[in-house]
């Protein structure tokens, strides 16, 4: 049985990864995202979680190997049509890079600016994201006023709020307390269940048990381990009621 090509998000395909002249970060890996999937991404430290993800959200271009997206040639498009590829990419870095000169309600429209939506269209939704995420009382608030979790958690309402395709989060709850750490996870769940495809890496063996129907991707020493095939294959979804 081979995977519908159109039903696919992304394809790895024997993705080989170095910096320079250096040796291999990422080996011979292969992997299916489907559509309305939620997977943890996991590992040992340098075992090669963000690089992996650095080639997820178009910031890398792999060494050897294929990578499709959205039924799209990754490593041939011309540079030029990467943005308009990036806009159906939600991105929760580690470093949270949020824009300083912005307040935290500014940071979060960003997404909605860019992509031409009406300012009527953003005041609520946006109020709202701050508002789940604990930030009602910050939203004037800029960066350099908020705690490392403050910034974490504007990212994360930054990176969700157009409803991205494909969400990839790189250790979204290391700068927040686990009961903001569990709620946040919820907004993801919440998102995939919208039928966005979402990627958690992270080192916190506590949330691989948060989502039952998440799918695991580990990384061992820059290779990815999937003994039971599930990464190539549609996952199967529940018939029956919740």
């Amino acid at each position: 049985m081979t995977p519908d090509a159109e039903g696919e998000i992304v394809q790895f395909d024997n993705v080989g990864l170095r910096y320079g002249t250096g040796r291999e970060v990422l080996s011979d890996v292969s992997f299916t995202l489907y559509p309305g999937s939620f997977y943890f991404l996991t590992g040992a430290s340098g075992a090669g979680k963000t690089s992996l993800l650095k080639l997820l959200y178009l910031a890398q271009r792999p060494s050897r190997g294929a990578i499709h997206m959205f039924g799209t040639d990754a490593i041939t498009m011309p540079r030029e049509r990467l943005p308009l590829l990036r806009r159906r990419l939600g991105v929760v870095f580690q470093d949270f890079r949020l824009v300083p000169h912005l307040s935290a309600f500014d940071n979060v429209a960003l997404p909605l600016r860019v992509s031409g939506a009406a300012e009527r269209d953003i005041v609520q939704p946006v109020a709202d994201m701050l508002e789940w995420v604990g930030l009602a009382d910050r939203m004037d608030a800029r960066p350099a006023t908020l705690s490392g979790g403050e910034q974490q958690r504007v990212a994360i309402a930054r990176a969700v709020i157009g409803r991205p395709q494909l969400l990839v989060a790189d250790e979204p709850t290391g700068n927040v307390d686990p009961d903001m750490a569990v709620k946040l996870l919820r907004l993801f769940e919440a998102l995939n269940r919208l039928g966005t495809t979402v990627v958690v890496a992270t080192h916190d063996a506590h949330l691989l048990r948060k989502v039952p129907e998440s799918l695991i991707m580990r990384l061992d020493k820059g290779r990815l381990s999937d003994p039971t095939g599930a990464l190539r294959y549609p996952p199967r979804r529940q018939t029956g009621p919740a």
